[in-house]
């Protein structure tokens, strides 16, 4: 562990004579630029304040106060080489990196021609592509583990060069869209406020940085408030160096943030040691806040004037002018040529932002979804592969969704090296000493489905995860950003919620919010269901219709062996996100076994099965329910001749609207069944576009039928109880072929 704490003063080194004087390594010209990003960056906030206040522009966020520490990051750095995960104060850090204040204003008022969001998201969420800023969110902290996630990719990308390749395929692929590159020295940068630093994501990046010794920078911007809350109030003991500095493999510098000399120091040496391949770095600056926390807020309610005039002393545009001027490196008239140079291309820049046009507003659809492939397409439509019959002419036995899940899983690592495989669980045995010595059978996970992979792929490909389930898919969402493919798993759905931030505000809108600028096609599998006699409720919740109500998520949940193979190879060469449910009651059940359909066998999203045709019922099911639902329906048919049409979804989200439609003109009655809780459910969707849209179709209500609107329970009584049963679905179906 290396330690430096720099004395909170302008700090210098001579070398020979003045004008080749440097400090700390600068030159002055170099300095000179620094003022030149300070003073633009305050300016720029000081016009968007104006801006806000003729309501030209709707919101602000200052970066006033940080200006010295994001000026001293962007120098020593590489934008276009290194990656940057910035947050909303990080102005000076994106000029420095070459970002223009044209840019920044066309956010401000909300441009289409923005090239951070196309009107999007809020001024101060940073995304420029080719400087490899990532595109920046509100939720504080969730940009930390993407940027784990980014290094790691980096680092993955380093080992296997050739995994950077496009290939030519005659199938659709995401990696057609997905140009990658790296650098074998390269370093993330990731910035956070103080208060940023009491999310658990914070803790969980900083371990997972110090496991991997990844070439990560952090830096906190602490200038000392948390909105109205006092660092005192979110850190214990009111400093987070000492708070971290127990963590293993990393560098530490505690830094005067409002002096861009010393700052760049500090950032010199951490950027060292990570290049060198040391480990990351810990960059804690302390800044100030001279202005609100945003235009909304008034700082003047909880801060007393002496404590502002005190912050006002060490504010860095006029802490670095008068540097400037003492060293003789600028004279009064040389700042007062070079300010006036930044107002006038500041007004020009305003000029030309207030007349940029807005975006149109039928683009709000644009890119919620990727725009290059879609997988409800033709292109993810092939046939399987027919097994040749068994020499002894018996027949062939087919195999579970757990094997098929596996064998497909095996298939596309081997066909595709971007491919990561990482969860809770997922690897043979960490510890690779027990699997070389043959010690250990493997564990593959909980269900075993990924029993065999590390053993065959290496532990850089498949391998486990802290337990901790946002870190697992914030992680992921870096790893995709760069161009990987993290297939993650989360070992149970009804721990999935911790990871919800990561899905709701970062994975499913990355693409949205950055028009297209950055994409994240993680595939997510889980373990979803009951019907397991014992679950309970930690082990057995549905909850499908939370994620469904997310844009940009494709949700997945096949019922039987082949279909899971199809569509989890269409989930993994897609170029969305994907979540893919599936239900543990069928890994191994009778029902839906298959032979293996083959290695390119895929289908389409949104696109459902008619497990069984008929005339009289239309009945939309999908998961653990299908089987139900076909028991209920023969028996039906063998007592009272009524033939039901049995449709099985497949994918919740898209959903095959047309085969619905089309089965209810034809039955004129309709029920959707579901293993959700009743209320609010899935199927109720689905129910309602019915009843809105074939209205004139139906002769009966359209019905449901659910589980009761508790939690699943544990004892095996309770839980057939709450769960639907075959004949719960059978009274339904009888009752509606009756009205």
């Amino acid at each position: 562990m290396a330690t430096t704490k720099t004395d909170p003063k302008l700090a210098l080194t001579a070398n020979g004579a003045k004008k080749s004087k440097l400090y700390e390594g600068l030159t002055r010209d170099q300095l000179i630029q620094i003022y030149r990003i300070i003073y633009t960056s305050r300016r720029i906030d000081d016009r968007e304040i104006l801006l806000k206040r003729q309501q030209k522009i709707f919101f602000q966020m200052s970066g006033a106060g940080h200006e010295a520490i994001g000026a001293a990051a962007g120098m020593a750095l590489k934008p276009g080489y290194d990656w940057f995960y910035p947050y909303y104060r990080d102005r000076a850090l994106c000029l420095a990196l070459g970002v223009k204040p044209y840019d920044m204003f066309l956010q401000g008022v909300g441009a289409a021609d923005d090239p951070s969001s196309g009107g999007r998201q809020m001024p101060s969420h940073w995304s420029y592509p080719q400087l490899h800023i990532v595109t920046q969110s509100s939720p504080t902290g969730s940009q930390i583990l993407q940027a784990i996630g980014c290094a790691e990719a980096g680092r993955y990308l380093a080992r296997h060069p050739k995994a950077a390749d496009v290939p030519d395929s005659k199938f659709a692929d995401y990696r057609q869209f997905k140009n990658v590159s790296f650098q074998g020295d390269e370093v993330t940068y990731v910035s956070l406020g103080d208060g940023t630093s009491s999310e658990g994501e914070f803790w969980e990046a900083m371990n997972a940085a110090a496991l991997g010794k990844l070439p990560v920078i952090f830096c906190v911007e602490d200038n000392g408030y948390a909105i109205s809350v006092p660092v005192e109030v979110q850190t214990a003991g009111g400093n987070i160096s000492r708070l971290v500095s127990g963590f293993p493999d990393f560098h530490f510098e505690e830094v005067d943030g409002t002096d861009p000399v010393a700052s760049y120091a500090a950032f010199q040496r951490a950027t060292r040691y990570c290049r060198q391949g040391h480990g990351p770095s810990f960059v804690h600056a302390h800044v100030i806040r001279p202005y609100s926390h945003s235009l909304s807020d008034d700082e003047r309610l909880y801060r007393p004037d002496a404590e502002r005039e005190r912050d006002a002393q060490r504010d860095p545009v006029t802490r670095t002018q008068m540097f400037l001027l003492r060293e003789g490196i600028l004279d009064e008239k040389g700042i007062n040529q070079l300010e006036k140079e930044v107002e006038a291309e500041l007004q020009k820049a305003v000029d030309a932002a207030l007349e940029a046009l807005p975006p149109a507003p039928e683009s709000v659809t644009k890119f919620v979804y990727s725009p290059n492939l879609n997988p409800a397409s033709s292109a993810f439509e092939t046939q399987p592969v027919t097994p040749e019959a068994p020499a002894d002419g018996k027949k062939a036995v087919g195999k579970t969704m757990a094997d098929l899940i596996t064998m497909t899983l095996r298939d596309e690592m081997q066909r595709d090296e971007r491919i990561v495989i990482f969860g809770e669980d997922v690897a043979d045995c960490s510890r690779e000493e027990y699997l070389k010595r043959k010690l250990v059978k493997g564990k593959g996970g909980v269900f075993k489905l990924t029993f065999g992979l590390q053993c065959e792929f290496g532990n850089d490909r498949v391998f486990n995860a802290p337990l901790a389930e946002a870190a697992i898919v914030g992680r992921a969402t870096g790893m995709a950003t760069r161009g990987l493919k993290p297939v993650v798993e989360i070992q149970f759905f009804d721990y999935i919620w911790p990871a919800m931030m990561q899905i709701r505000d970062e994975l499913s809108v990355i693409r949205w919010r950055s028009n297209n600028g950055f994409s994240c096609p993680v595939v997510i599998r889980v373990a979803i269901g009951g019907y397991l006699t014992g679950g309970a409720i930690y082990h057995s919740q549905c909850g499908e219709s939370i994620f469904t109500h997310i844009p940009g998520l494709r949700v997945v949940f096949p019922s039987n062996s082949q279909d899971a193979a199809g569509l989890l190879r269409t989930a993994i060469r897609c170029d969305d996100p994907v979540l893919f449910l599936e239900h543990k009651r069928l890994y191994r059940e009778s029902f839906g076994r298959a032979a293996y359909p083959g290695p390119d066998y895929m289908i389409p999203f949104g696109k459902a099965k008619v497990v069984q045709p008929g005339t009289d019922l239309t009945v939309i099911t999908y998961g653990a329910v299908v089987p139900r639902a076909l028991q209920a329906a023969q028996k039906l048919e063998r007592e009272q001749g009524v033939k039901v049409e049995l449709i099985d979804l497949r994918c919740l989200n898209p959903f095959d609207w047309d085969t619905i439609a089309a089965s209810v003109a034809k039955t004129n009655r309709a029920l959707v069944a579901y293993e959700d809780t009743l209320s609010w459910g899935y199927g109720a969707e689905i129910a309602a576009r019915i009843a809105d849209q074939l209205f004139d179709q139906l002769d009966a209500p359209v019905r449901r039928v659910a589980a009761k609107d508790v939690f699943v329970a544990y004892q095996p009584i309770l839980e057939d109880a709450i769960l639907p049963q075959p004949n719960d679905l059978f009274l339904a179906m009888k009752e509606l072929s009756e009205y």
